[in-house]
């Protein structure tokens, strides 16, 4: 199994994990305290391995996009119509920001030497 490899499967796993989080939540479950440093781990291992330079504005507009979104909890004002929903999408939002997080960081720090080796 090569890098590649492993990166996409670790982003698949990030995603999933994200979303029964999501799920537990909306259901009245918890998430373990374990799962934020699994998706740190996670995230450190796409970021360093899945994408790629020609990826990396796409990546970090999208990486942006999903930690503001994330910071306000705006889907919990859901709850007050679909009980549950709002809870749900919140929890995937606050799994996903330690896993986009570090990725996001990488790949800033690769383009800023990208940028310094090229001048």
């Amino acid at each position: 199994m090569n890098i590649e490899t492993i990166g996409r499967w670790a982003f698949i796993a990030g995603v999933i994990i994200a979303l029964l989080a999501g799920i537990a939540a909306a259901v009245g479950g918890a998430m373990g305290g374990y799962v934020p440093l699994l998706m740190l781990i996670l995230g450190v291992i796409v970021g360093l391995t899945t994408v790629t330079e020609k990826e990396t504005t796409p990546f970090l507009v999208a990486a942006i996009a999903l930690l503001v979104a994330n910071g306000g909890g705006a889907f919990l004002l859901v709850d007050g119509v679909l009980p549950g929903v709002g809870t749900g999408i919140d929890t995937i939002l606050v799994t996903l920001a330690p896993f986009v997080a570090p990725a996001a960081i990488i790949m800033a720090v690769k383009a800023i030497y990208n940028i310094g080796r090229t001048r």
